[in-house]
């Protein structure tokens, strides 16, 4: 998923006592490791763009005062070939010493190539959140820059043109689908901004409504490896995904708006009332606070569409940075890594990027209503649904969420493919 990213801090008290150990650096393992290497050369996606600067900035200088003698090099990759190339340089066993990485199955599908980092990242993990996304077999593999979830924000200007309250969002989707009716009514908007041209929006979909479709046992079971898609509440993800479009619930030409960046500005405009987006860095409360004034940005729970559900913020680790096996310098490399989750970097990527980073200690008090919503929730989250299935079935579900909303397959049809993707996986 382009640009994903994600969230954190001594955000709220709550969440500081859970997380809030020392952020004071330990002396790096790899000791006088820049007599044996003089160059780090980093992979990611982030470090070209203009609100990533101060934090990568941070980041290096953190680096140089241990290592004055090594030189970094970060090297921007295109998101859309990213994967492409780096499976190039799996391939060739030689490429970036330090590399950027979703949390989920991107990372996890690729960890014959990586360090495992517990080593060296062990002073780190309290301070640290949204280490599952990058670990695999009980081993880390990368350490978490942001956190990522899909809230999902809405329009409180048009709940208040429609006679809504905006303070009291819907809890059932029944209540949902009258709001949308109302609002559509007063304001002309769609009930949901949704691109789905890239088939992204079936991710969105899936893990910002899940827990009200799910109950708290399917769910955790789903998350643990024990999908059962044989179930009639997995089925109706899908039939709901299909529904949603017929009813007309969505922006019209879903299947051909790009999610980034293009159903975003139907959202900021004012032209829907919903949209499932990020927690961070894009598609998120920062970006969406140049349109709409803070206090107008709301974040709900996912409606209750199924007896037994709990709804629940989806969230987990958002992007990470990982050390190559083929480095010559392991310890140099993974400290490289601990530079770019240092609380000074993080806490840069936050202030200019509106990332929740993955730091436990920065606070975001002052951010606005929608993000102390994020986080007062970050505490009782669960990790969102579609991380835990592999790269494989996500692109195949991308390709049937296109076509239950043309109509050219049907929900059993796709849950019947993707239950046997998921199998093979």
């Amino acid at each position: 998923m382009k640009q994903r990213a994600l969230w954190s801090a001594v955000m709220v008290a709550g969440l500081a006592v859970a997380g809030c150990g020392s952020a004071a650096r330990t002396e790096s393992p790899s000791g006088d490791s820049q007599q044996k290497q003089q160059k780090l050369v980093v992979w990611d996606w982030k470090s070209s763009e203009p609100t990533a600067a101060a934090y990568i900035e941070k980041a290096k200088a953190d680096f140089a005062k241990r290592h004055p003698g090594v030189t970094v090099e970060f090297v921007a990759q295109p998101f859309d070939q990213y994967y492409t190339l780096l499976g190039t340089a799996i391939q060739s066993d030689k490429g970036p010493d330090v590399m950027l990485f979703n949390g989920g199955g991107q990372i996890r599908d690729r960890v014959d190539a990586l360090l495992p980092l517990d080593q060296y990242v062990a002073g780190d993990k309290s301070r640290l959140a949204g280490w599952d996304a990058f670990s695999k077999d009980g081993k880390i593999y990368a350490a978490p820059v942001t956190l990522q979830g899909h809230p999902i924000y809405y329009n409180k200007a048009l709940y208040e043109k429609a006679g809504l309250d905006p303070a009291n969002p819907p809890r059932t989707w029944d209540e949902f689908a009258g709001d949308c009716a109302a609002i559509k009514k007063a304001t002309g908007a769609s009930c949901f901004a949704l691109g789905n041209k890239e088939g992204f929006g079936i991710q969105f979909f899936m893990s910002g409504l899940g827990s009200g479709i799910l109950t708290p046992q399917e769910y955790d079971d789903w998350i643990g490896g024990k999908r059962d898609w044989t179930s009639p509440h997995v089925r109706r993800i899908f039939e709901l995904w299909k529904d949603a479009n017929d009813k007309g619930l969505n922006n019209k030409g879903a299947n051909s708006t790009a999610m980034f960046t293009d159903i975003f500005r139907v959202f900021e405009t004012g032209k829907a009332a919903h949209i499932i987006g990020l927690m961070s860095d894009i598609g998120h409360w920062k970006d969406f606070g140049e349109f709409l004034p803070p206090d107008k940005i709301g974040v709900m729970q996912a409606p209750v569409v199924a007896d037994g559900a709990t709804p629940s913020l989806p969230y987990d680790g958002g992007i990470g940075y990982a050390v190559a096996k083929w480095t010559k310098d392991p310890g140099l490399a993974a400290d490289l890594v601990r530079s770019l989750t240092s609380t000074d970097a993080l806490t840069a990527f936050y202030s200019k990027a509106g990332a929740i980073a993955s730091d436990t200690t920065i606070d975001v008090s002052q951010a606005g209503p929608a993000v102390a919503t994020i986080v007062s929730e970050i505490k009782s989250g669960k990790p969102a649904l579609h991380v835990a299935l592999s790269s494989k079935t996500l692109d195949l579900m991308g390709r049937l969420s296109q076509q239950l909303l043309s109509g050219s397959t049907t929900v059993d049809k796709a849950v019947e493919q993707l239950a046997a993707s998921d199998r093979a996986g």
